[in-house]
């Protein structure tokens, strides 16, 4: 930080466990990226090139050397994953992740059916030697899914290597653990992490009142992800009581008794 400020909650530093930023790379350019790494490369973790986008992304082996070189793990969007699972192409997945020296990698279900059990192999399979973030939750609205089996599907990801598991939200925010408005699901929430550890868990907060909604319920260290390059500094205040939002939330109460 470039000075000091009392009552400021104190937080993780790279590599981190937990505090992680994971941030989305929509298209974006060399010399964007090369801004981006310069602004808040300190407080980023994971970069995922979202969904397909890797695809049609202009000078893409620059980024990740870039990324890469700015200790900033980078990876290829879940969707991709699928669209080579569905056509039964892994095999071919797998080498383009050698190809591009992508040593993490992002399994997921949202758009594909799959039995659990399979996704837990590919997990499983990838994990001998790449660091595995799985994504657990629908990306369709409309359909739900019960608090115990966003847990057990959790675990059994955990324990066959994922190193966390993400909460599903899509870019818009509205599925998965949040309502149609945009809303988190409380109690779904809360039912989860009675079971496992929020350290272990990568919530998906595109929006600025979900990022506050998950700092206040869990603190400065909750793992944040599906965050927009230009959000980075800004989510950073709210983790650090420096925005309205959480102005008063990690004072002491003497203070907040002085003006409340």
């Amino acid at each position: 930080m470039n000075f000091n400020l009392p009552f400021i909650p104190d937080r993780t530093k790279k590599t981190r466990n937990e505090g992680i930023n994971m941030v989305m790379d929509k298209g974006l350019s060399v010399n964007e990226a090369i801004n981006f790494i310069q602004s808040c490369s300190d407080y980023v973790d994971f970069v995922k090139f979202g969904f397909g986008t890797s695809i049609v992304t202009n000078s893409l082996e620059q980024k990740i050397k870039l990324y890469k070189e700015a200790n900033i793990n980078v990876y290829l969007g879940g969707t991709l994953f699928e669209a080579f699972t569905i056509r039964g192409q892994f095999d071919k997945y797998v080498e383009l992740l050698d190809r591009y020296s992508i040593d993490t990698v992002e399994v997921s279900d949202g758009s594909l059916k799959m039995e659990h059990a399979e996704k837990c192999k590919y997990i499983s399979l990838l994990a001998k030697n790449r660091k595995v973030l799985s994504e657990v939750g629908s990306k369709e609205a409309g359909i739900l899914i019960s608090p115990g089996k966003w847990i057990k599907m959790m675990q059994d990801e955990l324990n066959a290597g994922s190193f966390k598991v993400i909460a599903e939200a899509r870019e818009s925010g509205n599925v998965g653990i949040y309502r149609p408005n945009g809303n988190a699901h409380a109690t779904l929430i809360e039912k989860i992490c009675s079971k496992i550890s929020e350290k272990n868990i990568i919530w998906e907060t595109p929006l600025k009142s979900q990022q506050v909604w998950f700092v206040k319920m869990f603190g400065a260290n909750v793992n944040l992800g599906n965050i927009p390059p230009n959000e980075v500094i800004p989510l950073e205040t709210i983790r650090l009581g420096l925005r309205g939002d959480t102005f008063f939330h990690f004072l002491p109460d003497e203070l907040k008794e002085l003006h409340n």
